[in-house]
């Protein structure tokens, strides 16, 4: 019976997958993929799907209870510095000191600006917004192939800034807080260590792709499908210290609130950032009822599409045949650290979602771990690190989102966001397990 039910499990995970990549919602397939393994592992029918104990519903309700006001301050947050114009300001006024001149110098102020949004809790797919139509005319500038701007831009938001860096306010770093009892900055050597190892990765392989796509003689026309040649403009933007300045109280409030054990601390930053954007973004910002209106929308979609990963994460958990996934994942030769960073990895792919796997991963395994006798810093830490090693998939959301605001395409962009996100998180993950071992 157990058999048939880690094979109802794999067969619900395959079909997750490819409907995801043919383009439909987890919405919709979650719960389907759900009934998949409840029949196969004859699990309760509508007590495992609707039910008010266990369940996919409840499953869930609790993701989004527990991370509805991350969700919904970080969004307006976001709303607020994309509106006023701050985010502009902050890359233009980068732009404006590394020079237009040299194509690397262009990636490299790309990949920092890409930095210091994501890591001011700036939603990635707001930072992308921003992004795209300000690199655009640079690349076509210095005729630059124009597939190669996914390298700074995943090395700036789906590596140390989402899951390493010591104080950064992403969902990921947040969701082992809630089963962990640590803090947003948890592990901080470990983090800043993987964070020097993703940089260095990234920022060799920025350059290796640049100087062999030169010698290929690929050019910006190549590559650029004329797909929203607009450029969105501010008639006025804030100064850079403006812009910056609820960035900077973001974190500050963060670490500074994470070494004292303050209680949601991300929520605490993110008020506040929200209101001094408020005041301090005013004059740049007509009608405040709108960007409030607009970010709290913003923040739904996000938020249910991670719960229904969640959701059917718990299902999955629920069924008998999850105990030989489980039990083959815990016995895993080696140290602990491995089969942790495999189950995450692992869901991480099931799910395409950081955040997703992070919340199955901790629910299913995270007391086990504990009770090893491992540190809950170094599990916090190691398991958000592997969560996002494989999360760039084709079926994911953001590459979707990211070749239609580019013009992309699998064919011809797909290796680039891949090889950056994989490759940076994998290599610091090693380097940091290997930490572990010695401090």
């Amino acid at each position: 019976m157990e058999t048939i039910g880690t094979i109802g499990i794999i067969l619900g995970i395959l079909f997750i997958i490819y409907l995801a990549m043919k383009g439909y919602s987890i919405l919709i397939i979650g719960p389907i993929a759900s009934i998949i393994v409840i029949l196969t592992n004859r699990l309760p029918f509508f007590d495992s799907l609707i039910g008010t104990k266990d369940s996919y519903m409840t499953g869930l309700a609790g993701f989004i209870i527990s991370f509805f006001g991350v969700f919904l301050l970080g969004s307006l947050l976001a709303k607020y510095m994309d509106q006023s114009g701050a985010a502009q300001s902050i890359a233009e006024t980068i732009i404006s000191k590394v020079g237009t001149s040299n194509p690397y110098s262009i990636l490299v102020a790309i990949f920092i600006i890409t930095a210091i949004l994501t890591y001011g809790g700036i939603s990635l797919f707001v930072v992308v917004f921003v992004l795209v139509p300000l690199a655009k005319p640079l690349f076509k500038e210095l005729d630059i192939a124009w597939n190669l701007i996914g390298i700074p831009i995943m090395l700036g938001l789906g590596t140390f800034t989402m899951t390493m860096l010591p104080g950064t306010p992403s969902v990921q770093n947040v969701v082992p807080t809630k089963y962990l009892g640590t803090t947003l900055t948890a592990a901080p050597l470990l983090g800043i260590i993987g964070t020097i190892v993703a940089i260095a990765f990234g920022l060799w392989y920025m350059k290796f792709a640049l100087k062999k796509s030169i010698a290929k003689g690929e050019t910006f026309s190549d590559f650029n499908l004329n797909i929203d040649e607009s450029q969105p403009t501010h008639k006025e933007t804030p100064n850079i210290i403006l812009s910056i300045l609820p960035i900077i109280v973001l974190i500050a409030i963060n670490i500074i609130g994470s070494a004292f054990k303050v209680d949601n601390i991300i929520l605490i930053g993110l008020a506040v950032s929200i209101i001094l954007s408020a005041l301090i973004f005013h004059k740049y910002i007509p009608v405040h009822k709108s960007v409030i209106n607009e970010g709290a929308i913003s923040s739904v979609t996000p938020m249910f599409l991670t719960a229904s990963a969640i959701a059917f994460g718990t299902v999955v958990t629920l069924a008998p045949g999850f105990n030989s996934i489980k039990s083959l994942i815990l016995n895993i030769p080696g140290n602990p650290l491995i089969s942790l960073s495999v189950a995450s990895a692992l869901f991480g792919v099931i799910t395409g979602s950081a955040s997703g796997s992070l919340g199955i991963v901790m629910h299913a395994f995270g007391k086990q771990y504990v009770d090893m006798g491992i540190d809950p810093e170094v599990i916090h830490r190691v398991a958000t690190m592997s969560s996002s090693i494989f999360t760039v998939m084709p079926h994911t959301g953001f590459v979707l989102t990211f070749f239609a605001l580019t013009g992309l395409n699998h064919k011809n962009g797909f290796k680039y966001l891949f090889i950056t996100n994989t490759g940076s998180n994998l290599l610091a993950l090693i380097v940091v397990i290997l930490a572990s071992l010695v401090l």
